[in-house]
């Protein structure tokens, strides 16, 4: 007779509540995207599961129950190996979670304080190439609303170098069509000024006097690029549709709206553009967070050069 698995634990309840309310104030006072808490909540609750078995506390953990657990799921005595990438990720929920415990007053040490993180290196942006960009742009249908607003978002998000949050939140107020720029409000309400150049401002223009005046049936809105009921657009439409046209293009590479990003300053650098002027337009606080473009261009031009020097 076969035996039956053995039941999985569960955190401890207040355990749970604890978990409930770090998450909620992820949200309130951080503006954590419900993904991120989700994962946050997960890696927490398997935590908290593996100390119930053993008779601890989530909210109590010690530094030494820690470390046990780190080394368990590095060598895959609960569940897969866990990578570096994984471990980090696991590291960065519970200093959160143990910092929250302390400024509430729950506990009054830090047991994360002495455990240091995996070093990572840092992973190379993907990006396309000029002319995966130019098919890219090619693809949506301009006969149409949608397709001609969807040109106009992909021709701006490529043309600025903006992220996906800059592109479905601006307003038409931080349009100049007269000096070409685009007014951005990027992180921790940083504003920068970006130039645009004619085709973008040429498709933004389209767009503006002949899709969104359909888009908007009859309504009043100040977002830029509006949905097929009028609404701003949000990042999973904008996710979902650059991925169709992206399919549509021919580009099989698996991609995100921070792809055009990527192309943006890599191209930028590509043709000689300086390092602190991309910083600028990207917004980077840090140089140092920009100079990961300077790792690939010099990867392409490595490439470039195995694949057509004669004595490469």
């Amino acid at each position: 007779m076969r035996s039956k698995p053995a039941k999985k634990s569960e955190p401890h309840a207040d355990d749970l509540q604890w978990i409930e309310r770090f998450c909620e104030m992820l949200w309130l006072e951080q503006g954590l995207a419900q993904n991120s808490r989700d994962a946050y909540a997960s890696d927490l609750r398997l935590l908290g599961s593996w100390l119930q078995a053993r008779g601890s506390r989530l909210v109590s953990v010690q530094v030494s129950e820690i470390s046990a657990y780190l080394a368990a799921r590095t060598a895959g005595r609960i569940g897969k190996p866990m990578s570096a990438r994984s471990q980090s990720r696991l590291m960065s929920s519970l200093r959160r979670f143990c910092r929250f415990l302390v400024r509430e007053g729950e506990r009054e040490d830090d047991p994360t304080a002495p455990i240091e993180g995996p070093k990572l290196g840092r992973p190379l942006p993907k990006t396309l190439t000029s002319a995966q960009v130019e098919q890219l742009i090619g693809a949506p249908d301009t006969g149409t609303a949608l397709g001609l607003r969807d040109r106009a978002m992909i021709e701006l998000m490529y043309a600025a170098g903006l992220r996906v949050s800059e592109l479905v939140q601006l307003q038409l107020g931080q349009f100049n069509p007269q000096a070409q720029l685009v007014q951005i409000i990027g992180k921790g309400g940083r504003e920068r000024l970006v130039p645009i150049g004619d085709e973008a401002q040429h498709w933004l223009q389209c767009y503006l006097t002949q899709a969104r005046p359909e888009l908007l049936h009859l309504q009043r809105s100040e977002a830029m690029f509006l949905s097929q009921r009028g609404a701003a657009m949000t990042r999973q439409n904008f996710w979902q549709r650059l991925g169709a046209h992206a399919r549509a293009a021919g580009i099989r590479s698996r991609m995100s709206p921070h792809t055009l990003r990527h192309a943006f300053a890599t191209h930028l650098l590509d043709h000689g553009a300086d390092l602190r002027a991309v910083q600028m337009l990207l917004g980077h606080k840090d140089l140092s967070t920009t100079q990961i473009y300077t790792h690939v261009a010099r990867a392409r031009l490595q490439a470039l050069h195995a694949q057509h020097h004669p004595r490469a």
